[in-house]
């Protein structure tokens, strides 16, 4: 299945952050095809001032199921320094959330795919259109450049 990961971090050297990330999800199995370039954006529903993010796209090959893609996001976060009982909207180290998984529909207490607020969030769908722009969303329709020109205007 194709996967999309969206990574997102504000709290340390997030550059090496982000290279233990994708070795990780190497080893975790992700068949990594593309990585967007970084980009630096300002936080949103962050506590004042809240340092920039530094954020990245993902795009792979994944194999099991979506629920052990969860818990291998959620295994690297916490290796990075996240702890594991965290709030929203809060500095962070690492932050790893799955964007698309082939044209998946899921929703569940656990886990919503398309990420609920992909489609809005401009440190989302820059990078990813960057090395995707004619990915379409399934609950959508849209692709992300079509996403992308909606939240720039």
């Amino acid at each position: 299945m194709e996967v999309v990961l969206s990574l997102g971090g504000n709290k340390g050297d997030v550059e090496d952050i982000f290279a233990f990330a994708l070795r990780e999800l190497s080893q975790g199995d992700l068949k990594i095809d593309a990585v967007s370039k970084f980009i630096r954006t300002t936080p949103v529903n962050c506590s004042p001032n809240s340092p920039d993010f530094l954020n990245a796209t993902v795009i792979g090959v994944w194999d099991g199921s979506p629920q052990a893609l969860l818990s291998l996001c959620q295994k690297i976060e916490i290796a990075a320094g996240r702890p594991a009982d965290h709030g929203v909207n809060q500095s962070r180290t690492l932050d790893i959330d799955i964007i698309l998984l082939d044209d998946l529909i899921i929703n569940t207490p656990e886990l919503t795919i398309p990420h609920p607020r992909a489609t809005k969030r401009r440190f989302v769908l820059e990078p990813l259109a960057e090395i995707a722009p004619e990915r379409r969303f399934p609950d959508c329709g849209k692709s992300t450049a079509e996403l992308l020109a909606e939240i720039i205007i």
